[in-house]
C-alpha cells in the first residue's frame, strides 16, 4: 500500500471511482505513515484515527450501495490546528486552548466534510500563527520532511510538513502574512493562498483578521484547484466572503503561457540566495521558451511592507488575544482575586511570542503612538495595495521567489527564527496578503537537498490565471515534483 502515498487527489479518484482501491484501504495505509513518520516529523498535534476509520467504511458501505461519491470522496486530509471543528480539540498550538473543544465546525471544515474528504488530525503551527518555524508552539517544533534539522517553516509548518511526508493528500491552514507560502516553499509543496474573501473565514481562530486568509497545500495544481473548489464562497456567517464569479478552477488547469505578460517585481531579488535566484531565472527562460513574456519592473514600497505587516498584524493579535482572559473559555489560573487571576491566566497560558506580539500591539495601539504607527502602516498598506493592483492592469501575474532563502535549521528549545540573521522569511509573501491578493509558493528544485519555493502574485480573484502559468511549468519541467528523503540526524 506504499504505492498510493505519492498518489495526488485526482489520481486516486480515479481508482476509487474504478473501485480499484477501497476509502478504507486508503485511509489505513495512510495512518500507518503517519505512525511510522511522525515521531520524528511531529506535523499533528492530534491523530483522529477511528474516527478516519469510521467515515471510510461509511463511505465504502455507500458505495457497495451505487451510490454516488463526493468530489474528494475518500481522500485523506488534515487541518492546522487553528480551524474548529467540532468536538475535536483546537488548541491553536497554545496552553491557553490545550483543552478547547468547539462546539462548532469552521465553514472550511463543513465543506470538506460535504465533499467527504477524511480528516486524519490537527496539525502543529506557531501558536496562534504567529512565527514563521513553528518554534513558538506550545507543544514541540515540526521538522522539515527533506531534512530533520531544517525547520519546516510557519506558522502553518505541521500543515505542510504532512503533505510533504505524505501523511495526508492535502491539508489546509491560514495565511496571514507568509503562513501558508512560507512552509510550502520550505517543505517542497504548492501553498495556495486566495484572495481575501474568496474562502470562508468563519471558524478560523486567527491572530490578524484583516490579513488571514484560509489556504490549501497540495502536491500539484490540479489538487490545488480541486481543493479551492470545494472551500470556496460566500458564507453568510462571514461579512468578509464574497461569491467569485470563477469557481470552476479546474478549467484553468491549461498547459499554455503563450502571449501571457508576466511581471518581475527586482525588488524581490535582492538579498536573494545565489542558488534560489539561479531557479528563479530558470523558471523565467522556461516560460519564456514556452511563449511568455516576462519583462522586469520595480515596486518601491516593497520595502515597506514587512514593517507595515509587523505593526498590523500585532495590533489585531494584541485585540483578538485579549478575549483569552481565563472568564469566557481556555485556561483559566484560579487566583485570589479577578486581576491576578487575568495576570496568572495569561501569563501561564500565552508563550513568549504571543506575549510579544501582545506587547507590541498595545503599545502601537496605544492613544500617544496611534498616528505613528498604527495609522502610518495602514496608509502604506493602502499604497502596497495599490502599486500591486497598477502592477498588475500591466501584467497577467507576478512571479517571485518565496523567500530569499531556503529552510534554515532549527534552532533549538527556546528559541524563535522570527527575523533570524536579518533574514525575514515573510518578507516576499506579506505584500500579497496586504493587499489581500492571491498567491501561490510552488517548488521549484532544491539546494542543498532542502527545496526552493517560488511565488506567482495575481489580480484580485485571478486564481486561475495562477493555476494556468504554474500548471504550465509543471508539465514542462520535472523540478515541481520533489520527493522527500525522511532522513536526518536530530
Amino acid at each position: 500500500m506504499s504505492s498510493l502515498l505519492g498518489l495526488t487527489a485526482h489520481q486516486l479518484q480515479g481508482l476509487l471511482e474504478k473501485k480499484e482501491l477501497s476509502c478504507a484501504e486508503l485511509v489505513k495505509a495512510h495512518l500507518a505513515k503517519i505512525e511510522e513518520s511522525d515521531g520524528e516529523i511531529k506535523a499533528f498535534t492530534r491523530v483522529t484515527r477511528e474516527a478516519a476509520l469510521e467515515q471510510a467504511q461509511a463511505m465504502d458501505a455507500q458505495r457497495s450501495r451505487g451510490e454516488g461519491l463526493a468530489p474528494l470522496a475518500g481522500i485523506p486530509m488534515a487541518l492546522s490546528d487553528n480551524l474548529c471543528t467540532k468536538g475535536i480539540v483546537t488548541t491553536c498550538s497554545s496552553r491557553m486552548l490545550e483543552n478547547f473543544r468547539p462546539p462548532y465546525n469552521a465553514t472550511v471544515v463543513e465543506k470538506l466534510q460535504e465533499a467527504a474528504a477524511v480528516l486524519l488530525g490537527k496539525c502543529n503551527l506557531d501558536e496562534f500563527g504567529l512565527g514563521d518555524s513553528t518554534e513558538s508552539s506550545a507543544f514541540f517544533p515540526t521538522r522539515n520532511p527533506h531534512d530533520l534539522q531544517a525547520s519546516a517553516g510557519g506558522a502553518c509548518g505541521g500543515a505542510a510538513a504532512a503533505v510533504a511526508a505524505q501523511e495526508v493528500v492535502f491539508a489546509l491552514g491560514s495565511d496571514a502574512g507568509g503562513s501558508v507560502r512560507q512552509p510550502a516553499a520550505f517543505c517542497g509543496v504548492i501553498g495556495l493562498k486566495p484572495t481575501y474573501g474568496l474562502v470562508s473565514g468563519y471558524g478560523l481562530i486567527a491572530a490578524g483578521s484583516s490579513l488571514d486568509q484560509v489556504g490549501c497545500f497540495t502536491r500539484d495544481f490540479t489538487d490545488g484547484a480541486l481543493v479551492l473548489e470545494s472551500i470556496c464562497g460566500a458564507d453568510v456567517q462571514d461579512s468578509n466572503s464574497v461569491s467569485s464569479p470563477h469557481t470552476d478552477f479546474t478549467k484553468h488547469l491549461v498547459n499554455d503561457v503563450k502571449g501571457l505578460k508576466i511581471g518581475l517585481p527586482k525588488e524581490y531579488i535582492e538579498g536573494v540566495a545565489p542558488k534560489v535566484k539561479t531557479a528563479y531565472e530558470q523558471a523565467v527562460a522556461k516560460l519564456e521558451e514556452l511563449g511568455a513574456v516576462c519583462e522586469e519592473l520595480s515596486l518601491p514600497h516593497t520595502k515597506y511592507a514587512l514593517p507595515c505587516y509587523e505593526i498590523v498584524l500585532a495590533a489585531e493579535a494584541s485585540s483578538n488575544l485579549a478575549r483569552y482572559d481565563g472568564v469566557r473559555y481556555g485556561l483559566r489560573v484560579e487566583a485570589e482575586d479577578v486581576e491576578s487571576m487575568y495576570n496568572k491566566t495569561r501569563g501561564q497560558g500565552f508563550g513568549e511570542e504571543a506575549k510579544k506580539q501582545i506587547l507590541f500591539g498595545t503599545y502601537v495601539l496605544s492613544a500617544q503612538q496611534y498616528q505613528d504607527y498604527y495609522l502610518k502602516a495602514l496608509k502604506v498598506r493602502t499604497l502596497i495595495k495599490q502599486e500591486l493592483e497598477q502592477a498588475l492592469e500591466k501584467y497577467d501575474c507576478l512571479l517571485t521567489p518565496t523567500t530569499p532563502t531556503v529552510a534554515f535549521n532549527l534552532a533549538g528549545k527556546g528559541k524563535n527564527h522570527h527575523g533570524r540573521g536579518g533574514v525575514q522569511t515573510h518578507g516576499l509573501t506579506c505584500p500579497a496578503s496586504l493587499a489581500g491578493l492571491p498567491a501561490v509558493s510552488f517548488p521549484f528544485g532544491k539546494a542543498q537537498g532542502r527545496p526552493i519555493g517560488l511565488q506567482l502574485i495575481g489580480r484580485a480573484f485571478g486564481e486561475g490565471m495562477l493555476l494556468r502559468v504554474g500548471y504550465t511549468l509543471e508539465q514542462n519541467t520535472d523540478l515541481t515534483q520533489l520527493s522527500p528523503a525522511v532522513k536526518g540526524e536530530r
